[in-house]
């Protein structure tokens, strides 16, 4: 079985697909932690971020594996090293969306999430699963939040994190990557035409998950 959750960054979508996850025993895919590890990768090699061909190259020579723990939190390995910290600094969330917009970066990636995604039931979260990398999901769905709630999720995970962030930042960094996002040509965020669309102003976390449960089972 397949679950994909998208939605624009802040909504909740990868904390409820983590827990959704856990619940039902299937494997966790956050197809974004996957694209920060390759914007880790670029910027340890120096690689200009307007250097497609050589980005493109890297994404081909990399391995990115993801373990699930039984917490139900998650490892990002890069070329086998545990890189789950290192990929929510700052200076990766202003280049994700760069790299993450590149054609050829994304059908490199294309690839590995369906192959990971079919290896057993999964759910993934990002923002193209259920228009592109699994079009015929079992279940889809679209989460939501207004952008004011977004920023402020968003703040309260990095400063807990122990980032040194102002609100300012992340309202910045959210309305670039959310037009970034929602306007390359290839993959962009929208919601699939099938795909149930929740919104999670308003709900907790327990409320968020509890909700896509009742619609799966």
């Amino acid at each position: 079985m397949i679950i994909a959750i998208d939605g624009p960054a802040g909504a909740g979508k990868s904390t409820v697909a983590r827990i959704i996850a856990q619940k039902l025993g299937f494997l966790y895919i956050d197809t974004g932690a996957m694209y920060r590890a390759l914007t880790l990768k670029a910027l340890e090699r120096k690689i200009d971020v307007n250097d497609t061909a050589a980005l493109i190259e890297m994404a081909r020579s990399t391995n990115i594996d993801l373990i699930n723990n039984p917490d139900s939190s998650l490892k990002i390995l890069l070329d086998a090293r545990d890189v789950t910290g290192s990929i929510r600094q700052p200076s990766i969330t202003r280049l994700v969306s760069d790299i993450a917009k590149i054609k050829g970066i994304r059908e490199v990636m294309l690839g590995l999430q369906r192959r990971l995604g079919r290896l057993r039931d999964s759910v993934l979260d990002g923002r193209d699963i259920g228009t592109v990398v699994f079009p015929d999901a079992d279940k889809k769905f679209y989460i939501d939040a207004e952008f004011e709630e977004r920023v402020k999720r968003r703040y309260k995970e990095l400063k807990e994190l122990g980032q040194n962030i102002t609100p300012e930042d992340i309202e910045n960094d959210l309305k670039n990557r959310d037009n970034i996002d929602s306007t390359r040509e290839f993959a962009p965020l929208k919601r699939a035409e099938d795909a149930i669309y929740i919104d999670t102003t308003n709900l907790t976390i327990e409320e968020m998950v509890n909700k896509v449960l009742s619609y799966i089972q």
